[in-house]
């Protein structure tokens, strides 16, 4: 499974990058030739300007103080000028022509001109050229003497040098794209394996898990925040997942724990009746009927459990006075508090909240009766309730002898149970914390514990003021 995730990932970033390359190198490819082109033509269209009137400098050169052209000369540079692809015609200033390329020579000069169409035409099929002849008139100390007659294809046309030119730059953009090509190939598998890999060793932790294996973890780090990221979410959900494990198999065995003292109990009383042994008299009815009645009551806690964390569960709200419930609850606890010789102390102002009274009241009950039972003679327990414009925060604190930091984290788990032991007088089904936290989650709550070794406990109960 995990090769195929892999692959996929290597592919598909690989294609990415290569992708990316070449279309940065088509767009490259299209622009530069297109302005390029399109500069090309302007530098063509002013180069030819240029050698245009470099000719007629170089022909008015050819003319003598004493009015008499230099006709050797005058020819070289008409020949000359063929073969750059320009026909010309030199005339004095009454208009007779003192030299004619197409008179010189007719045949070279269409042979010129036909070849220069053919090779435009071949580059561009869209080429508008046409022969143009441009006249420029000749000085010999800034008086005119004559005129060149300067025909060529225009508006632009390229010779030898420029289609060499184009075709290098060319080439040069093709190697670009296939050297772009293996890099991108290249670095996209590199990239590709060094993020698919850490992934990878993500996804075998996270089929360990599927399998049941929940003590694996991914140890790598990487410097790619959301990898980081995934690794420790599993991570956590590895060491989540091992927790609950313990625990599910700890509330197993505990669960028959419960359940197999009572019915034990059951067992050999009703065994001794059946085989005449005792007399099925009343004591010996009533302790039966104990024994069965804590189990109802066990079943009942893990049904009441059940019910409170259901997201269905829907909860009757009202707006009430907590301190006053607590006054009230203290006020029922007084006789058992004296009894035992443990003070009991409130303190807080009038709060009112937005919750289900009965529930509530099932919460401080169930702290108070802790407290209670964990602290020793002439020891105390202080209620303080304090309000702020959102939450009201009540706290139950007593002095007994508190909770190891190794219990801690899970006084809050169903049938979990500091007292190893599990003396029926103290420990309880060890089911009531947990139905707490259900309550106080249900109306949004939180419900926390801070513990002090030797010095007691104290667990802090947050509500909203408001409905939410």
């Amino acid at each position: 499974m995990h090769f195929h995730i892999k692959n996929s990932l290597r592919s598909r970033l690989s294609l990415s990058y290569i992708l990316v390359a070449l279309v940065c190198v088509l767009i490259i490819s299209i622009m530069t030739n297109v302005f390029l082109e399109k500069q090309f033509r302007v530098y063509t269209i002013r180069n030819q300007e240029r050698k245009n009137k470099e000719i007629t400098d170089l022909i008015g050169k050819q003319y003598s103080d004493n009015g008499v052209w230099n006709y050797a000369t005058i020819e070289n540079i008409g020949v000359n000028a063929i073969e750059q692809g320009m026909v010309i015609k030199v005339s004095n200033s009454s208009g007779k022509v003192v030299w004619d390329a197409s008179v010189h020579n007719n045949g070279l000069c269409k042979q010129m001109l036909d070849d220069m169409v053919k090779k435009m035409n071949k580059y561009d099929h869209n080429w508008d050229g046409k022969y143009e002849a441009k006249e420029y008139p000749i000085y010999h100390n800034e008086r005119e003497i004559g005129n060149v007659v300067v025909g060529y294809y225009g508006p632009f046309y390229y010779n030898d040098n420029d289609f060499a030119f184009i075709d290098t730059l060319n080439r040069l953009l093709i190697g670009v794209g296939v050297f772009s090509l293996f890099f991108a190939l290249i670095l996209g598998g590199f990239m590709a394996k060094w993020l698919s890999n850490p992934i990878t060793r993500v996804i075998r932790t996270a089929e360990n898990i599927a399998k049941g294996y929940f003590g694996n973890r991914v140890k790598e780090k990487s410097t790619t925040k959301e990898i980081n990221l995934l690794t420790s979410t599993i991570n956590n959900l590895a060491e989540t997942l091992e927790r609950q494990e313990l625990l599910r198999k700890r509330m197993s065995a505990d669960v028959a724990h419960e359940l197999r003292t009572p019915l034990a109990t059951l067992q050999s009383y009703i065994e001794a009746m059946i085989d005449g042994i005792w007399q099925p008299d009343e004591e010996r009815l009533k302790s039966c009927h104990e024994e069965i009645m804590r189990i109802i009551r066990l079943v009942g806690n893990l049904e009441k459990l059940a019910r409170y964390e259901s997201e269905n569960h829907k909860l009757n709200k009202v707006k009430y006075d907590i301190s006053e419930q607590i006054q009230r609850i203290i006020y029922n606890f007084e006789t058992d508090f004296k009894n035992k010789g443990v003070e009991i102390h409130f303190w807080g102002e009038s709060e009112n909240i937005f919750a289900e009274k009965d529930k509530i009241s099932q919460v401080i009950i169930n702290l108070i009766s802790n407290a209670l039972k964990y602290t020793p003679q002439y020891g105390f327990v202080e209620i303080r309730v304090r309000g702020t414009e959102d939450i009201v925060e009540i706290s139950v604190k007593d002095t007994g002898t508190g909770i190891s930091s190794e219990d801690l984290p899970f006084v809050f788990e169903r049938f979990y149970r500091a007292d190893k032991s599990r003396n029926r007088l103290t420990g309880g089904s060890g089911i009531g914390l947990t139905i707490s936290k259900a309550i106080i989650d249900s109306h949004k709550g939180k419900i926390t514990v801070q513990n002090n070794i030797d010095r007691g406990t104290e667990f802090i109960v947050s509500l909203p003021k408001k409905e939410s």
